[in-house]
């Protein structure tokens, strides 16, 4: 059933196109390859709702590719919630994903008609009921978070000897108990982890059918890897992406067995999604070599674009490069680095994370970076040291890539 490959990808001929055709930095997104994207997960995963997580990518063309192709929304706020809504996303579509949350945003997310809320303590079901009276709600349940770029293990979710406990609360306070869910990690490597949270997950069906509670649904949350990566030191990010469908299918068959009946299932895909069909067109301020506090000679190589401008990750991955002015020839080790005085704003000081890139680079060349369509947007701040935000641009149409 597997339709993915173990190469990583590469630009594409559409945004390879724009790339190639752009003048001045921008972050260009191919909403085409978005929505081949959204079709080969569902052919991976079938009948499972997709709900895109909006902060990895929130531009009004991308939530409207999705929304038109079926896809709905996994919203951290009424703002989010606002933007699905008004990019053609139904109301039924839309869940409330974030387990904090005030009382003047419940009550305005359920104005808006939401009507499904996460939740992961009793306090927060106690403000939901107040707020948002009759709602359906599910339990994010607490994953561990190993073999993740990012673990998200601490901020959210219960242990799961308690999530039936406040599924029950939920309940006793006129509040629906409508399902479970989990986050293994974002950028998840391993199918190890889904392994464990499906375990868990079956742990507290089984305890929720012994108070007497059934659920329409599991939500298996976000995660799912992008395939363009660099990990910190220049190596290729290589998710295991068809082991991790496989036991996402199998333990989609196990929780039915633990439920007892019909159940559906959610994900939540953010970077997955979108962050192999984006990438930022940027210049070269500057190629220099410079000696370090030890005396040691290095190439740097400052960026028109960087960490504070649509590179945030950079302290955790590598983004590939591509010189489209400099096909072959001599080349150097180099620290990537953005344009801001801020020492953090370039990629890792370390000999083995240094990035070989032309010796011939002058101020001014392009300069492509590529799997840059996740949080790229979303993370950007409005002008940190009067370095502006990207510019967003989109294409369409064409071949599949």
């Amino acid at each position: 059933m597997s339709t993915t490959t173990r190469t990583a990808p590469g630009p594409g001929a559409r945004l390879a196109g724009a790339l190639a055709a752009a003048t001045t930095d921008r972050l260009v997104l191919d909403l085409t390859g978005i929505e081949h994207g959204l079709a080969a997960l569902r052919r991976e995963l079938p009948g499972v709702h997709v709900r895109f997580a909006l902060k990895a990518c929130p531009a009004d063309e991308v939530v409207t590719t999705l929304a038109r192709a079926g896809a709905g929304a996994d919203a951290a706020g009424p703002a989010e919630i606002e933007q699905a809504l008004r990019c053609g996303v139904p109301a039924d579509r839309v869940h409330y994903g974030n387990t904090v949350k005030s009382d003047r945003h419940i009550a305005a997310a359920h104005r808006l008609g939401v009507r499904l809320f996460a939740t992961d303590s009793r306090e927060d079901v106690a403000a939901l009921a107040a707020h948002a009276p009759g709602a359906r709600v599910f339990c994010r349940v607490a994953t561990g978070g190993e073999g993740a770029l990012w673990g998200l293990s601490h901020k959210f979710g219960c242990p799961p000897a308690q999530a039936a406990g406040v599924l029950e609360l939920a309940r006793d306070l006129g509040l629906v108990p409508s399902g479970l869910s989990v986050h293994v990690g974002s950028q998840q490597m391993t199918a190890g982890a889904w392994r464990t949270a499906v375990a868990d997950l079956g742990e507290v069906l089984r305890a929720l059918r012994h108070r007497g509670i059934t659920l329409d649904h599991v939500n298996l949350g976000g995660g799912l890897p992008a395939r363009g990566y660099l990990d910190r030191h220049g190596r290729r990010l290589d998710p295991p992406l068809d082991k991790i469908f496989a036991v996402l299918r199998e333990g989609m068959d196990a929780l039915r067995r633990a439920h007892g009946g019909a159940l559906e299932f959610v994900v939540e895909p953010g970077r997955y999604l979108v962050a192999d069909h984006g990438a930022v067109r940027a210049h070269v301020a500057r190629l220099a070599r410079r000696s370090g506090p030890d005396g040691t000679d290095r190439y740097w190589l400052y960026l028109s674009c960087g960490k504070f401008n649509g590179l945030y990750e950079m302290d955790a991955l590598q983004y590939r490069l591509v010189f489209p002015g400099h096909p072959g020839g001599d080349t150097v080790p180099a620290v990537v680095a953005g344009p801001t005085c801020d020492s953090d704003d370039a990629y890792s000081h370390e000999a083995g994370s240094l990035v070989r890139v032309p010796r011939a680079l002058a101020s001014g060349d392009p300069v492509w970076v590529l799997s840059a369509g996740a949080y790229a947007l979303s993370y950007t701040t409005r002008g940190f040291n009067g370095f502006p935000p990207l510019p967003c641009h989109t294409v369409t149409g064409g071949t599949d890539d």
